[in-house]
């Protein structure tokens, strides 16, 4: 509990649904997971959108709503795979973490609500594994206008170069320290994009974690993901995730 806890102080962009529903008790069949999973339970939740009634795997645009909440994932969206639009854990701080290197603050600004603040609408989801025991995957979709989109991502791309031996970052007055930022091969479908993992750390707790930013047009996606029940294993956000995701930004647009 103590490792959870931690890790959402230090990663405040997980959500609790994400790290609920790829607890160390979660199926790794492999299987649909129940249509009246978490975003089936969250659709009663103030504020929180009702579950997608498409099949698993169709990806389908919803018809209301801003770009960005068209374009977020829903549950039945991705086989093997819990969604939540829950919302963040109550626990977690809100806002931009502060790094303590000015180079580092693009790295920081994503680990927070939204990937900087430029961002102008964030929807969130949590992304639980069925096929991964533990696996947590935190999904956004941002929109910007393209200049500032394009420029979060040079931002990244030189920060990832310039923070490899790591920088700390404050938020609410807790502080976590971010090592080993190294550069990682991740494909995507998008116009541009920047991968990279690192290893979150504080309290004496410390997890890998991966993150892949993706800019189509003027729409940011951020994915970040960590084992929740093996924090020291290499966590990677899944392809299928990713190609999903993008998928469904691109059907937005179009």
């Amino acid at each position: 509990m103590k490792a959870r806890a931690t890790m959402v102080a230090l990663v405040p962009a997980l959500l609790v649904a994400a790290v609920g529903c790829s607890s160390a008790g979660a199926p790794a069949t492999g299987k649909d997971p129940d249509p009246k999973g978490s975003a089936g339970r969250a659709s009663g939740a103030p504020g929180a959108p009702a579950a997608s009634g498409a099949p698993t795997g169709s990806a389908t645009p919803k018809t209301g709503g801003s770009r960005p909440e068209r374009s977020a994932l829903e549950q039945g969206d991705l086989a093997g795979y819990q969604i939540s639009a829950q919302g963040k854990n109550p626990n977690a701080p809100d806002g931009q973490p502060q790094a303590d290197k000015k180079v580092c603050q693009p790295l920081a600004d994503i680990m927070g609500d939204k990937p900087d603040p430029a961002a102008r609408e964030t929807v969130n989801r949590g992304i639980g594994s069925q096929k991964q025991v533990g696996l947590a995957v935190s999904a956004s979709v941002s929109s910007y206008a393209e200049s500032d989109a394009k420029a979060l991502i040079a931002r990244l791309k030189a920060a990832v170069a310039a923070c490899g031996a790591g920088f700390s970052a404050t938020v609410e007055k807790q502080t976590g320290s971010y090592r080993d930022v190294k550069a990682a091969e991740f494909r995507t479908t998008g116009d541009e994009s920047v991968s990279w993992t690192t290893t979150a750390a504080g309290q004496g707790v410390s997890a890998q974690v991966h993150l892949v930013v993706v800019r189509e047009g003027d729409t940011v996606v951020r994915l970040m993901a960590l084992n929740m029940a093996a924090t020291q294993q290499k966590a990677l956000v899944p392809q299928e995730v990713a190609d999903k995701q993008l998928e469904k930004v691109q059907k937005t647009a179009g």
